[in-house]
């Protein structure tokens, strides 16, 4: 991985910018919800609990590889808990992500340890932590909570 990364943003109307991750790539949109925005793609706190849930689902991934398992296709779901703090300002106060596994966790050896240590490979979590708690449960295919 880089020891940097760079994100253009050029803003084309009011809250709507495009986002360009590299060069080539097309641009991603992001909006504010209405009534500052017009909602025309997500905004920057979805875009944050995305990142989240994206980084921890990649680092269960590599955590897995790991032991040189797969756990078939894995999804996430991720939510940003937003309220006012004391100067009445809106931040993020908590993401809970929620993460399935593509297969029962019977058929994955080794899903302990992996299960124990994926959240310290993910530098996105890692690094939002000591600002706001990330909660994170772990399900198998059939819908048992493993964490």
């Amino acid at each position: 991985m880089p020891n940097s990364v760079t994100v253009e943003l050029k803003q084309q109307a009011d809250y709507r910018f495009a986002l360009q991750f590299s060069p080539g790539a097309p641009a991603v949109l992001s909006d504010e919800p209405p009534p500052l925005g017009q909602g025309a793609g997500p905004s920057p706190v979805q875009l944050l609990a995305a990142a989240v849930g994206n980084c921890l689902a990649a680092s269960l991934v590599f955590a897995l590889k790991k032991f040189k398992q797969s756990a078939g296709t894995i999804s996430a779901v991720a939510e940003a808990k937003v309220g006012r703090n004391e100067q009445n300002r809106l931040r993020v106060q908590a993401v809970n992500v929620k993460l399935t596994l593509g297969a029962p966790a019977d058929t994955l050896q080794h899903l302990d340890q992996a299960l124990a240590q994926f959240e310290d490979f993910c530098t996105v979590t890692q690094s939002v932590r000591p600002a706001f708690p990330v909660a994170v449960e772990v399900y198998d295919s059939g819908g048992q909570r493993l964490k």
